[in-house]
């Protein structure tokens, strides 16, 4: 039996989630009702007092921003930059699917908007592509090598040019639900968060023509580099009150542009139109935690919306039943032109990765057997 929250639609099969037994509440919800009570104004003066600590006065980078040029990448260079008067290294990696005419607009409006540096990583495509087929194949989820260098190329970035603070967005298990639920402004354990879960480490993806040379960019830095630079990777959402919808409202006002504004795609199974816009390809992944958890990218966004008070309840049940078990096809469609499947290989791939607890197949379709809004 699958359990939905009481007050968001975020069932219990999310990893890491926690619903109360007591008050069908779940971790993500209790966490936002927590905020409520959250002295906002003393956490950012102890933002600004981590600041200083780590200002230079020789003009050079103080901190590193990871950034991909989205909503929230605009926010975190705005505090950083303009409220914290730091001046920071922005590092980013590219996906290696085709981008969005917005994506490739927002990469460059947060350099000229905020004139900073970006160092731009572009993944050797051949090992991206051995590495995705054997991810998709074996573990149902493909961009494991792609988001594991999210993490892990910033912290080498810092390592190697002695820039200890590093800025993270929010720590998406605290917001969200996920394995990590402590709120604390340390990032240093993300690495062990759902998205790059542990898979035997990097030996797993030796060999089929990769080598460790192959596996520098996914190489999180060892406990002596960390402690020799005295590495600090931070949560800006552990000081700064996180609102997805708030930072796209924001980042609008910065010439941030949404799949709307450039009128690009009107993507299949997404609710809105302003979060992970950048890359074709990579939507495949999020709609892939449908056939494994039963839930996708509409039950995330309409959960946060319902926290926030932007939509109710049965507003977001609507929602869902309309848009959480599509994929687009445009997303399928660009994720095998790179991988090299059929799209037919790729149907069959995915087929095998349906949780059976989750879903009953009739007549050759998978039917889920515990649905939100009949509950």
């Amino acid at each position: 039996m699958v359990l939905y929250c009481k007050k968001c639609v975020m069932p219990d099969t999310r990893p890491g989630l926690v619903i109360d037994p007591e008050t069908g509440i779940c971790s993500a919800c209790m966490h936002a009702e927590q905020k409520n009570s959250t002295d906002w104004k003393c956490r950012l003066e102890q933002l600004k007092m981590l600041c200083d600590e780590y200002r230079r006065d020789d003009d050079s980078y103080d901190c590193i921003i990871p950034v991909s040029g989205g909503k929230d990448s605009h926010y975190q260079v705005h505090v950083m930059k303009e409220k914290m008067h730091m001046n920071p290294l922005l590092v980013s990696v590219t996906a290696p699917f085709n981008t969005t005419e917005a994506g490739e607009h927002n990469i460059r409006n947060i350099s000229e908007e905020f004139g900073c540096d970006i160092i731009l990583l572009s993944l050797n495509r051949k090992a991206v592509r051995i590495m995705m087929r054997k991810a998709f194949e074996e573990l149902g989820s493909p961009t494991w090598c792609y988001d594991r260098a999210i993490y892990t190329f910033p912290l080498q970035v810092a390592v190697e040019k002695n820039i200890p603070l590093v800025v993270w967005g929010e720590n998406t298990s605290y917001e969200y639900g996920g394995p990590l639920q402590k709120e604390t402004p340390s990032a240093l354990n993300q690495i062990n968060n759902d998205a790059v879960k542990d898979v035997g480490g990097l030996e797993h993806w030796l060999g089929d023509n990769l080598t460790i040379k192959d596996m520098q960019p996914y190489i999180h830095p060892s406990k002596d580099d960390i402690a020799r630079v005295g590495l600090n990777p931070i949560y800006l959402s552990y000081f700064c009150r996180w609102s997805g919808y708030k930072n796209y409202r924001f980042a609008r006002l910065r010439g941030f542009k949404s799949l709307d504004d450039t009128g690009e795609w009107d993507r299949e199974g997404f609710v809105e139109s302003y979060d992970q816009i950048d890359s074709v390809g990579y939507l495949v992944h999020p709609a892939i935690k449908y056939q494994k958890f039963g839930h996708a990218r509409a039950t995330d966004v309409c959960s946060n919306w319902i926290r926030e008070g932007k939509i109710t309840r049965q507003k977001a049940i609507k929602l869902i039943k309309e848009n959480d078990h599509k994929m687009d096809p445009r997303a399928v469609s660009d994720f095998c032109e790179f991988i090299g499947y059929s799209e037919k290989e790729f149907w069959k791939i995915l087929d095998n990765f349906y949780n059976r607890d989750l879903f009953d197949k009739i007549d050759g379709e998978w039917v889920l057997k515990h649905k939100v809004w009949e509950k």
